[in-house]
């Protein structure tokens, strides 16, 4: 097996990564934030800026997304696909990609969101204040259906795309949507581009308050322990999310000086975010050599073995990079899988979640309309095996019902974009 792993995989860098890479044609100029599939041109592939590989992989993606909507679209007639004008298709960015005034825009939206009235009953979600709760309250009732079950990636992709279309259809942010890329911060992710104290990141680490001297424990059973670091645990206190306040959960609470909430999950508990960064999570599990392998690796070329790697395997010591993004910010919410949508950084991390799906489905036409999982988390309690017909409900954050098979492509059904 490991032979065959090194030889596939050779066979796939060769392809991505040889000579023979057409050049892009005539406009080079990506500064916008729209990409039209049928006449736009990428940037000549330069392979001294592709750090960690991804920029190949991303290039191979959109040269084929590109010849699929010529081919179906008469080469410029007839331009929509579903609801997607392949003409005029969203670029989500990289953070670092992002002009400061974007930055800034897209952190001044999640904090408008906050003071927008939440749609959710009272009677149904008590603790919700905000516009921005109804997404964490949303996140917190279906957990346990949209977690280690056979829809896990179709559902945040979703969920994804309705928070992009609340920050600029609420609060006016017409910015990319931006992603998080963890290899970037593996070695060090804070203070690092993305999550340090001035006003154009994601904020920073929790103030120091003792906390998991024993390290912090995921999972059940057989647990995996992520090793004590002596930083953060507290209140973060700098950035554009300083003194930021969460109001529901947290349930399942990993950072042991906050308790979780007793009765309704639901209830109003307001508190300060707090963050405990770990560089251990980061440069185990979130490093771009390990991108690369979830991606090409033909262990994972099916959806089961995808998805699989993706979320982990505690009891095996692997954390996967779905969880990694998750621990290495840690504290409260975001080491909460229900609240963890009350820490602003949970948009761009999940946004790379997306992205690293947009990849690995682009490299084989049979990666788009394959499930498979039960219903409920680890299909606990038991469970049937979910379809492509079921639905996904979004309950008070949109009333637009969708099925799987319609959020299988970010240029079909509700989507319209592309990651670069």
């Amino acid at each position: 097996m490991l032979s065959r792993w090194i030889v596939t995989t050779s066979i796939l860098l060769s392809i991505l990564f040889d000579g023979s890479f057409a050049a892009p044609g005539p406009k080079e100029s990506l500064s916008g934030n729209t990409f039209n599939l049928l006449k736009d041109k990428l940037p000549p592939y330069d392979k001294s800026k592709d750090k960690d590989g991804l920029l190949k992989l991303t290039y191979t993606a959109i040269e084929k997304l590109a010849k699929d909507a010529k081919a179906k679209n008469g080469n410029g007639k007839g331009p929509k696909k579903g609801g997607c004008d392949i003409t005029k298709v969203k670029i989500r960015r990289d953070w670092a990609d992002l002009s400061k005034a974007d930055k800034k825009g897209y952190t001044n939206a999640i904090k408008c969101l906050a003071t927008k009235p939440q749609r959710y009953d009272p009677l149904v979600v008590p603790g919700a204040r905000s516009r921005y709760d109804d997404f964490v309250a949303l996140h917190m009732i279906q957990t346990r259906s949209i977690h280690a079950t056979f829809n896990f990636l179709h559902w945040h992709r979703y969920y994804m795309f309705l928070f992009e279309k609340a920050l600029d259809e609420e609060c006016g942010y017409k910015g990319a949507f931006p992603y998080w890329n963890w290899g970037t911060t593996s070695s060090q992710i804070y203070p690092s581009y993305i999550f340090n104290d001035g006003e154009y990141g994601l904020s920073g680490d929790g103030e120091y308050e003792p906390h998991n001297p024993n390290g912090t424990e995921i999972g059940v059973g057989e647990l995996l322990v992520i090793p004590f670091e002596p930083n953060g645990g507290g209140c973060v206190r700098t950035g554009p999310f300083a003194n930021w306040t969460v109001n529901l959960g947290p349930v399942a609470p990993t950072l042991d000086i906050v308790p979780a909430v007793v009765g309704d999950p639901l209830q109003y508990n307001p508190r300060c975010m707090r963050r405990a960064f770990s560089n251990y999570v980061a440069s185990t599990w979130s490093t771009s050599s390990d991108l690369l392998d979830l991606i090409l690796n033909p262990l994972y070329s099916t959806i089961r073995g995808f998805q699989n790697r993706l979320s982990g395997d505690f009891p095996s010591g692997y954390l996967g990079q779905h969880a990694a993004g998750h621990f290495s910010i840690g504290g409260d919410p975001q080491g909460d899988l229900y609240s963890a949508p009350g820490d602003p950084a949970f948009w761009p991390h999940h946004t790379q979640v997306d992205r690293v799906w947009f990849l690995w489905q682009l490299l084989g036409e049979d990666r788009f309309m394959h499930v498979d999982g039960t219903l409920t988390f680890a299909n606990i309690p038991p469970s049937r095996n979910g379809t492509l017909d079921d639905e996904v409900d979004m309950e008070a954050v949109s009333p637009v019902k969708y099925k799987i098979r319609d959020l299988v492509s970010t240029v079909d059904g509700p989507f319209c974009y592309i990651y670069l």
